[in-house]
């Protein structure tokens, strides 16, 4: 099984809500290889929820990831009162698995809270995994809304592509 499909599969057996967002999000819209965007690794939006985050880095840490706030491993004890405080810092948490699959959980997608994104995802399966995405349309919105230079490039770079996808995500 693909190891980012089996990390949410765990996730979703841990009980952990999170939706695929940036552009690996986006790459699940594509219909061939021909439009897959490159990205060095793949973001996860999760709610304002300290018990879901603490139970994302338990299920993260029993697969040997190692966690990372910053560029600080993250502070053990991993406790309620940890995850409050990145909860109230909006901090995003790194979790890798030294092999190449870098996964950020962030408590942030600018213009959305979890609760709007979560209630018009799309579910993708892959590897027999239910993976749910946020929609083509919202991941590109946020990235529009960001306004780093990063996610400008990427949309003027990309934006016959997305604009080909876009249809595909109706929020029928």
């Amino acid at each position: 099984m693909d190891p980012f499909a089996a990390l949410l599969d765990d996730f979703r057996q841990a009980g952990v809500r999170f939706l695929v967002i940036g552009v690996w999000g986006a790459n699940y819209y594509a219909h061939g290889s021909s439009l897959l965007f490159s990205t060095q690794d793949r973001d996860l939006f999760l709610p304002l929820d300290a018990g879901n985050l603490l139970a994302a880095w338990n299920t993260c840490a029993a697969k040997g990831f190692t966690l990372w706030a910053g560029s600080e491993p993250l502070d053990v004890p991993r406790n309620a009162a940890l995850a409050e405080s990145v909860i109230a810092r909006r901090v995003t948490t790194r979790a890798s698995d030294e092999h190449g699959l870098d996964v950020d959980l962030s408590l942030v997608m600018s213009g959305f809270d979890f609760e709007t994104a979560w209630s018009a995802r799309r579910v993708f399966r892959v590897d027999e995994v239910d993976i749910p995405v946020a929609r083509l349309r919202h991941i590109v919105e946020s990235k529009a809304a960001c306004g780093r230079e990063k996610d400008r490039l990427f949309l003027a770079t990309h934006a016959e592509a997305l604009a080909a996808l876009l249809p595909d995500d109706s929020e029928s």
